[in-house]
């Protein structure tokens, strides 16, 4: 009598389960940075958010390749999104810089401003004046004698100055001029006894 001996069969190895987590994230990270990062201020967050979101979504993509996760569609939205947020950070962050920039040199800037008030009136009362730096120079002239011409010198923003000249009791016609570092910025003209030529706002 011959004896056989059973074959003994041995169950495969449960599959390891797909390695989809850092893909996953790298798109939820490369999301939201790209909902921060054209917002001013906030936008900053979007910085680390896009960079860590693309570095995840690449490991994402390469798991993928090697078999270990099946979330191809998501990963590479990653590395999309993620992308697209850097770009929007880097446009946002040079607008934002020239925009510092032209706001310093023109805090900085020095100007010559040329105030002139002519006509046929013989005598003018002239008020002016000039923003410079952070202070508001003001100054009065009655009866002055015209032609009359003033020069200044101001450094910063030029916006808002006033100068005005008024014609005297006996009348006549004034005009008022306001020239910029050798540009006509702002001129008026008036008549009449009291008449009032105003160059405000250059």
């Amino acid at each position: 009598m011959t004896d056989y001996t059973p074959i003994q069969q041995h169950a495969a190895p449960p599959s390891a389960p797909p390695r989809n987590g850092l893909g996953t994230a790298g798109f939820v990270l490369g999301l939201i940075g790209l909902v921060f990062s054209p917002i001013p201020l906030v936008g900053v967050v979007a910085w680390p958010l896009a960079v860590l979101g693309l570095i995840l979504s690449a490991v994402g993509v390469a798991r993928v390749r090697s078999g270990k996760a099946t979330n191809k569609g998501l990963s590479i939205a990653g590395v999309v999104v993620s992308l697209l947020a850097l770009v929007v950070s880097i446009l946002w962050a040079v607008v934002i810089g020239k925009a510092i920039s032209d706001v310093n040199d023109q805090a900085t800037a020095h100007h010559t401003i040329v105030y002139q008030v002519s006509g046929d009136a013989k005598a003018v009362d002239i008020d002016y004046s000039t923003f410079d730096r952070n202070t508001i120079l003001i100054n009065t002239e009655a009866g002055a004698a015209v032609p009359w011409t003033k020069t200044v010198e101001a450094t910063g923003f030029l916006a808002g100055a006033q100068f005005t000249a008024t014609a005297g009791p006996d009348g006549g016609s004034v005009t008022c001029k306001v020239i910029v570092d050798g540009k006509e910025a702002k001129t008026a003209t008036a008549a009449g006894a009291g008449a009032t030529a105003s160059c405000t706002g250059f």
